[in-house]
């Protein structure tokens, strides 16, 4: 290619907006922790710009982590006892496998950055609601809490989840109005060592439309603890190249970087997909209103 061919299609390009659809072109990936999944491994991963603005923070699966998926439960999520002391992981743990996956340090230990670890939930057999999310899928929290905090969060006798009481009543503190898009409602979906899902009800799994990706806000003590992508994992395996925006809140708690986008990708020289935040800008902080 010549360099006025080069110039063309660059314009192109930059006219269709397809030069600027993957950071991963122009950013510098790191890697965080990395663990095994199914047949393959996940890692955290995080993208920064030459001025060290994040491109992208996300997930990694390998070519072949989406395939033989455990369908049993990892007993993470148990309660109650035989009288002999034993769980039955049958009747008494919510079938999922859980990981815990920090993220890279050249992220995690920055005060401009809010995001710190990841919490990658597969639900083999969904979760409720039914008709909803009762079909295979992933669970990707970035979280801003510490573990430690999240971790302290109890199993108990409230809620749908069986969350611990008084646990429960502080996740469902509504957050101020200016700190969570209008859209994203609290329908008691606290749950342990996680906190306060809260949905957005005009999402299209809503409207008798087949789940494929949901984007969810957590929340505990009137705060905003985690973001979150929900995938169905037919969808993930269908080799998924696009974004979607996130429902922007007016105002935020405290100041950072903040995504704007979520977005799918699988690349084909690797057979690698990511589930990635993208595009963030800065928030300055602002005070909360009712």
């Amino acid at each position: 290619m010549n360099a006025r061919t080069f110039g063309v299609v660059a314009a192109l390009l930059a006219l269709c907006g397809c030069a600027s659809t993957n950071p991963q072109s122009q950013s510098a990936r790191s890697l965080g922790w990395q663990l095994p999944l199914g047949h393959g491994t996940v890692a955290s991963y995080v993208e920064t710009d030459g001025a060290g603005v994040p491109a992208a923070i996300g997930v990694l699966f390998s070519a072949t982590a989406l395939d033989g998926l455990s369908m049993d439960s990892d007993m993470h999520r148990c309660h109650g006892r035989t009288h002999e002391g034993h769980v039955d992981a049958k009747t008494q743990c919510v079938h999922m496998q859980e990981h815990v996956i920090p993220l890279p340090d050249s992220v995690a230990r920055r005060a401009d950055v809010p995001f710190k670890w990841v919490l990658l939930n597969w639900n083999p057999h969904g979760h409720i609601p039914p008709g909803v999310y009762d079909t295979p899928h992933f669970d990707v929290h970035f979280y801003m809490e510490p573990i430690a905090k999240i971790f302290a969060l109890k199993a108990g006798a409230c809620g749908p989840e069986l969350m611990n009481c008084d646990q429960f009543a502080v996740a469902k503190q509504p957050v101020p109005s200016n700190y969570i898009h209008a859209d994203f409602k609290d329908v008691d979906g606290v749950v342990p060592a996680m906190g306060n899902h809260l949905v957005d009800l005009t999402g299209p799994e809503f409207q008798k439309q087949p789940f494929t990706r949901s984007w969810i806000f957590g929340a505990y003590g009137g705060r905003i603890t985690f973001y979150e992508e929900m995938v169905a994992h037919r969808h993930l395996v269908q080799q998924p190249q696009s974004c979607a925006p996130i429902k922007q809140p007016k105002g935020w708690a405290t100041a950072g970087y903040y995504p704007t986008v979520s977005c799918l990708r699988y690349d084909p020289a690797t057979g690698e997909t990511t589930v990635s935040m993208e595009r963030f800008a800065f928030r300055p902080a602002s005070a909360p209103e009712p």
